[in-house]
């Protein structure tokens, strides 16, 4: 591949994942705020607990509140979903995974192989890039204004009183839940949708006590519980005060909602965008 149509390449991926992904996490940011509230707190979860969530968060303090966060998400999700769709193409050129020529003359084993190292270390990259705004849009999701104004101040302030160390404590997590999909094969937009959903569903329902632990150890600070000052300590505190199912699963069939909502956007998005380059890049 030329070098110039390869960057030409990577830097239209990284628009069009920086898109999808946006778009796709501002239509699920109501949900996604409610469901840290539950992971970061002894509260019982039930959909009758998350509407009534909602319905304190928008009486209390308003309907733009439901997005509380949302500015970080995005300033978050827009850099990582973009370095992982361009940094998965960039890691399959250079495994020469990256078009049907190349893959025809490799076993087939090691084509699954080195699909697997493109998604993780694509996964890895993202995460590395992007952190301290996840970490951001934690803490933002369980306080008011009057704790953090703005992503700015949310960083400014943690740096300030807890270390810069505090924000990359617990970066080791958050990768080792991170492979992004193969987006090699060209689905039509029901088809991509509905592969983007079912790989949401599974990733996140397998990875989803790390979630919890994360945003647990997070938030700790703020939330009144120092003590999830680590990721064994936070497990076993987790384990004997709420159990399995009702403490590093909670919430997780709110993941079965937003999930696939997010994922189906985000890939068919992705998708649609590639098909109209085609004609137009």
């Amino acid at each position: 591949m030329p070098q110039k149509h390869c960057e030409k390449t990577i830097a239209v991926n990284f628009l069009f994942g920086g898109f999808a992904g946006s778009i796709a996490k501002t239509v699920i940011a109501p949900l996604d705020r409610a469901k840290i509230i539950f992971q970061t707190s002894l509260k019982p979860y039930s959909f009758h607990a998350l509407s009534q969530v909602l319905k304190e968060t928008y009486q209390k303090d308003g309907f733009r509140s439901l997005w509380r966060g949302n500015t970080a998400t995005i300033t978050r999700i827009f850099p990582y979903a973009a370095t992982q769709y361009s940094a998965h193409e960039k890691y399959k050129h250079l495994l020469r995974i990256d078009s049907l020529d190349e893959i025809s003359k490799l076993p087939r084993s090691s084509v699954r192989i080195r699909r697997f190292l493109a998604g993780a270390m694509a996964g890895a990259t993202s995460v590395a890039a992007t952190y301290p705004f996840d970490f951001a849009r934690a803490r933002m999701a369980v306080t008011h204004k009057q704790k953090y104004r703005n992503l700015v101040h949310v960083l400014t302030q943690v740096m300030r009183e807890e270390g810069i160390s505090k924000i990359y404590q617990y970066r080791l997590q958050q990768m080792r839940k991170r492979s992004p999909p193969d987006t090699q094969v060209k689905l039509d937009a029901l088809s991509s949708l509905f592969c983007g959903a079912l790989a949401g569903v599974i990733g996140q329902t397998i990875t989803y006590p790390l979630d919890i632990v994360r945003r647990r150890m997070q938030t700790g600070h703020v939330t009144g519980h120092p003590e999830y000052d680590g990721l064994w300590r936070t497990v076993k505190l987790v384990l004997r005060h709420e159990g399995v199912i009702k403490g590093l699963y909670k919430g997780v069939s709110l993941n079965w909602i937003k999930g696939p909502i997010a994922s189906g956007i985000s890939f068919t998005i992705f998708n649609q965008l590639q098909t109209l380059r085609c004609y137009f890049l």
